[in-house]
């Protein structure tokens, strides 16, 4: 059988802190603010996950009133829900995500993203889509403030 999740996740720039995205570093003049490293495509693909898997969400499995997450990078929360996901005995299908953002250009890094992810999901780099998208300068991405990402994933049971 097959199981289909959504996930999104929006966080604020802010000066003072890392800009990761993927699981990735960027090099820019503003960072996501957040408890954990606020990397909103991975959260945004943990989400689909375990909406699909039919479990709570990131908030929920990884609250911000716990230090444990303080500062963590979210490819280590990721690796957990990737272990939810093979308890239940299903596997990556395809993901297919798109981050929102004018700044930073995602295309340089999006390979690399995409071999930390396939390798992290534990699936072929071909089954993950990693799309960037403008908001023309509308909205509070379009000004600047923040990033968000969303992500749609394909389940496959395991036989």
């Amino acid at each position: 059988s097959m199981r289909i999740g959504i996930g999104y996740d929006v966080h604020k720039l802010v000066y003072n802190r890392k800009l990761i995205l993927g699981g990735v570093e960027f090099k820019y003049e503003k960072g996501l603010l957040g408890h954990s490293d606020a990397d909103v495509l991975v959260h945004a693909i943990m989400d689909a996950i375990l909406g699909a898997l039919n479990l709570p969400d990131i908030g929920n499995l990884f609250p911000d009133t716990d230090d444990e997450y303080k500062d963590i990078y979210s490819i280590k929360l990721l690796d957990r829900v990737v272990k939810l996901m093979e308890e239940k005995s299903y596997k990556i299908g395809n993901l297919d995500t798109v981050i929102i953002c004018e700044m930073p250009k995602i295309s340089p890094k999006r390979e690399e993203i995409q071999k930390k992810l396939a390798k992290h999901l534990k699936t072929d780099i071909e089954n993950v889509s990693i799309k960037a998208s403008t908001s023309e300068k509308l909205s509070f991405t379009g000004r600047g403030e923040g990033i968000e990402a969303r992500a749609v994933v394909l389940l496959e049971k395991i036989d």
